[in-house]
């Protein structure tokens, strides 16, 4: 008879699903029993993530900040005495070189920068002033090194300020990813590069 029963309960939900559509099984918080919710159900479930203002000025403003940083290491390339400077500058090179191009895709596929794009690009917080950026293009060896490593971890942390700010503020989910990205990655080199400053 149980089987009998269950038997019919499948049927039953099988029959709910095809007329419904797919269904997802979304799990309950601790504690509680899973859900099974149909297509519509899942999306509204989801929540809305279109991109709000803090997305698109994270974006159009760590787009500028990661220039900055691919002008300081590739100087390292050609004025840093240290090796280990060389290769730091390589690695935050080959990171932030791509991310650029991933957020520049970003941008395009939602609109471009829009009202953003006047945005005051100097208040952002880790940006070198133009005189400490002639500066670093002038010093040379061990000089170089020092003011290269001062200028980069404060950088790093202005961007880690701006991705932490954006976790608070920001909708998109893939924005908080590239977020979440930059504060892991640059908070490692932050402290790679106090141990060599």
């Amino acid at each position: 008879m149980a089987a009998v029963l269950a038997l019919a309960g499948c049927e039953s939900d099988s029959a709910a699903t095809a007329d419904d559509g797919p269904s997802v099984v979304a799990p309950g918080k601790p504690g509680e029993a899973a859900q099974t919710l149909s297509a519509d159900e899942a999306k509204k479930a989801v929540g809305d993530d279109s991109p709000n203002s803090a997305d698109f000025g994270y974006v159009q403003r760590m787009i500028k900040h990661h220039r900055q940083a691919l002008v300081m290491t590739g100087l390292a390339e050609k004025h840093a005495q240290s090796g280990t400077v060389r290769r730091l500058a390589d690695r935050i090179s080959a990171a932030q070189g791509p991310e650029t191009k991933a957020m520049q895709g970003w941008q395009k596929r939602n609109g471009g920068p829009g009202e953003h794009a006047g945005h005051d690009h100097g208040a952002m917080p880790g940006m070198a002033t133009g005189e400490q950026l002639a500066e670093l293009r002038e010093a040379r060896g061990r000089a170089f090194d020092e003011l290269f490593l001062k200028l980069m971890i404060t950088h790093h942390q202005g961007a880690v300020t701006m991705a932490t700010e954006l976790l608070s503020d920001g909708n998109n989910v893939l924005v908080e990813e590239m977020a979440n990205d930059v504060i892991a990655q640059q908070t490692s080199e932050i402290n790679r590069m106090r141990g060599m400053s």
